[in-house]
């Protein structure tokens, strides 16, 4: 049953009656802290773009899109998604999936982090194709739920492409001349860091702005002021005065 042949029942099931988990085990250890890069890093951007805070952000969540049996076969995980415009918890309560039925408002981008050959994420296999075909994740991000960014991340390879969804259906978008890729509502830029996170030293999907700044995690903004700190403090010392002093 499809969401639009389902558009009239009355009793659908939402994220507290829906699996959370199809059971599948984390791909790899990189996993874990390139979400948290990402998530860490854009939070000053979201806050910015939604000043009454109304977005969230989907870390290997469930994205229900169709009503299935079993229930997983309807939904896809992507490995991180954001959604703007939508509140944070859903009536008071922690989403343990997001919902289309229910929600309404589509992810603006997902991103999947490759650990296979890739073909999983480029899977565009339609449900139409024979009785028991399974819904690519291709597919599902571009002709289902509609997001209007798809990002897929190989960490092996140093590299992300970006697809924009355009005339319905999902078109390779460029890079700049930083060799970023620009997300336009967003005004934020994606693309691959060489360096050391959560100590590990890889080639990192991250964040830049529109002119081309890095954009920090949290941790990477309190070190940036402790070492402005630090500067300034040492200048005062030169000067003959006791940052310690200063009130």
């Amino acid at each position: 049953m499809t969401i639009a042949q389902s558009s009239t029942a009355l009793t659908l099931p939402d994220h507290t009656q829906l699996p959370e988990s199809d059971g599948s085990f984390v791909k790899n250890f990189q996993e874990h802290p390139q979400s948290l890069l990402l998530t860490s890093s854009i939070h000053p951007i979201l806050d910015r773009l939604h000043p009454n805070r109304q977005y969230c952000i989907g870390q290997d969540c469930g994205i229900y899109w169709r009503l299935t049996d079993p229930p997983e076969r309807g939904a896809e995980a992507p490995d991180w998604f954001y959604v703007p415009n939508v509140p944070p918890l859903l009536n008071g309560e922690v989403r343990r999936s997001y919902v289309m039925w229910k929600e309404i408002i589509a992810p603006l981008i997902a991103i999947e982090f490759v650990s296979g050959d890739g073909s999983e994420e480029r899977d565009q296999t339609s449900p139409f194709d024979g009785d028991d075909a399974k819904a690519g994740k291709f597919w599902v991000y571009e002709q289902a739920i509609r997001i209007p960014f798809y990002a897929i991340y190989e960490v092996h390879k140093a590299s992300v492409e970006v697809y924009e969804l355009t005339a319905n259906h999902y078109q390779p978008l460029p890079p700049n001349s930083r060799g970023h890729f620009p997300i336009e509502p967003m005004g934020v830029e994606l693309g691959i860091w060489q360096g050391q996170q959560y100590n590990q030293t890889l080639p990192w999907l991250r964040w830049w702005d529109q002119n081309g700044n890095l954009l920090l995690t949290a941790e990477e903004r309190a070190e940036q002021e402790k070492q402005r700190a630090d500067r300034l403090a040492a200048k005062l010392r030169e000067l003959g005065i006791d940052p310690e002093e200063i009130v």
